[in-house]
């Protein structure tokens, strides 16, 4: 794999395998250059073809793709990879799969990659979360998952979660809609760590806020019983040479989150 990919850095057990890529290792030009992975970016599609059997290639695995929709559905690994090659792809934003061998996998340009699997290494999920699904409720859908894909009696089994690139709390600049929105989804004892997750920007007046993504998934992580969550510290807005970013840039090309079980 290129070396500029992320191998994210987290305490999954050995059989469990994840990757980021990065806009290096491709063939795509322009402003999709160059490991675009995304078939509604603009690009050729030809070029995300190749792009897409490079991964395979490197991974040594297929990918679920999914037809995001800033909404909170989970399907089934499995069921997604044969429908995408069917060439009708399932409309969600996560999957999840106790199955050896097939990566959960998600595509992002500034929202946030959540990868996920128990503490055993027995079923993993992906999740893609901008502030819609956030708010919605995704991670706490891919969890409740990946749970449901491990023995009976062991639903409440460790979890764990990797947050990958995403757009930084010093570039998400949001209105007061989505702060509100994510107000009145907390509970009581959230509200605060919530509050804190938008810093006022700006014009008083306007109501903007810099959001911090990363901040607001932990809180729903958390609701889930995940605490041992790692990265988060990168921005793909302040990265060019690395990132794609649909906020700076707009025609842009995808990145993927990807994590599967080798045994």
């Amino acid at each position: 794999m290129p070396a500029d990919w992320i191998v994210p850095d987290w305490p999954a057990p050995a059989n469990v395998r994840a990757v980021f890529t990065t806009r290096a290792g491709g063939v795509s030009q322009g402003p999709q250059a160059t490991f675009n992975l995304g078939t509604k970016a603009d690009d050729e599609p030809a070029a995300v073809r190749i792009n897409r059997a490079l991964l395979a290639a490197r991974t040594g695995v297929p990918s679920a793709w999914v037809a995001q929709i800033h909404g909170q559905r989970v399907v089934d690994a499995r069921a997604a990879l044969e429908a995408a090659d069917a060439g009708d792809p399932l409309q969600a934003d996560a999957s999840a799969t106790s199955e050896i061998g097939l990566a959960s996998t998600v595509m992002v340009a500034d929202c946030l990659p959540v990868l996920l699997c128990d503490a055993q290494g027995r079923a993993v999920a992906a999740a893609h979360a901008g502030w819609r699904g956030l708010c919605a409720g995704v991670i706490e859908q891919t969890v409740q998952a990946l749970r449901a894909r491990l023995p009976k009696g062991d639903a409440d089994a460790p979890v764990l979660a990797w947050l990958g690139p995403c757009i930084g709390p010093q570039a998400f600049e949001v209105g007061r809609e989505v702060s509100e929105a994510f107000l009145a989804a907390a509970t009581p004892d959230e509200r605060g760590a919530t509050q804190s997750a938008f810093v006022p920007h700006g014009d008083p007046d306007a109501g903007k806020s810099l959001a911090d993504l990363c901040a607001l998934a932990r809180l729903r992580l958390a609701r889930e019983g995940v605490t041992q969550v790692s990265g988060g510290q990168w921005c793909t807005v302040g990265d060019p040479a690395r990132f794609y970013s649909y906020r700076r840039d707009r025609t842009t090309g995808r990145m993927a989150a990807l994590v599967w079980r080798t045994a």
